[in-house]
């Protein structure tokens, strides 16, 4: 069992403020597998839309009220509703919407930790969310109605807890080869040479390249951008958007280039991304 919560709450007293939220950081034996485990309430009615931008973050949400929609790089129409679901990477903005009846458990994976906890390629998920029957099986379906029933964010995190750790207890460990090229990735900030990796673990390229979506659902290359567009969306925060010089710390050829990694990972050009965050 980990620490106590970090708890972020939204007082629903005030009509501007929409929603309770409760975050527990995982257990140590969770470490490098889950990085947070967040449960959400709605707590008035409304129509509310947030953006999320190209990540590393593999979430498998499990729900006990309405469904969310959810647009891959668009708005979510009518047929993009999702309850309880585990989504891949995407290399683009995602636009969720809700009206005011969500709750959920969020459990937040890293890559190499889901390709663990599911069991399953990560390609599969890449672009796409799956129904939580689909993602677990008859397991997330109990699981759902345990959580459901408990009494309280605390009894929920427990509970989704003892279920990663019970799962990941029978999983296939990682190919150490695989776990290195991501992490030298992440290390690098996005700008190693792919072919330097693969030279590096004696591989092929095209192999690694198959290695790596199997394993986490995309290739390096696509890694090495979505490293690079963090990098730079972080970068900007400090240093006073001089897009240019971020362009250059980040391995970017030139700030056009920038500009257009922000365009398809963000939906956005950098300068109004940073004045909306």
């Amino acid at each position: 069992m980990s620490d106590e919560p970090e708890r972020h709450r939204q007082d629903n007293r005030s009509p501007a403020l929409h929603f309770e939220m409760v975050r527990r950081k995982p257990a140590a034996s969770l470490a490098g597998i889950v990085t947070d485990i967040c449960g959400y309430r709605e707590t008035c009615s409304g129509h509310f839309r947030i953006v999320e931008y190209a990540s590393l973050t593999i979430p498998l949400v499990i729900s006990f009220a309405e469904a969310f929609a959810i647009g891959l790089g668009h708005t979510p129409g009518d047929n993009d509703r999702y309850a309880s679901f585990a989504a891949g990477l995407y290399a683009g903005p995602v636009m969720i919407e809700s009206f005011g009846g969500a709750c959920c458990v969020q459990v937040n994976f890293t890559p190499l930790g889901a390709r663990q906890f599911f069991g399953l390629p990560m390609s599969e998920l890449r672009d796409r969310m799956i129904g939580l029957d689909d993602a677990l099986g008859f397991d997330g379906v109990a699981l759902r109605e345990q959580l459901g029933e408990a009494s309280g964010w605390d009894a929920r995190f427990d509970i989704t807890e003892d279920f990663i750790a019970g799962r990941l207890a029978e999983a296939n460990g990682l190919s150490p080869e695989i776990a290195w090229a991501y992490r030298t990735v992440i290390e690098s900030g996005g700008r190693t040479r792919i072919a330097a990796l693969a030279g590096e673990i004696g591989w092929s390229r095209k192999h690694l390249a198959a290695k790596f979506t199997d394993a986490i659902g995309i290739g390096p290359k696509t890694l090495s951008r979505i490293v690079r567009f963090n990098r730079a969306l972080s970068l900007s925060k400090q240093q006073d958007d001089d897009w240019a010089g971020i362009a250059a710390d980040c391995g970017y050829a030139d700030q056009a280039h920038l500009v257009r990694e922000f365009r398809q990972l963000a939906g956005e050009t950098p300068t109004a991304l940073a004045a909306s965050m």
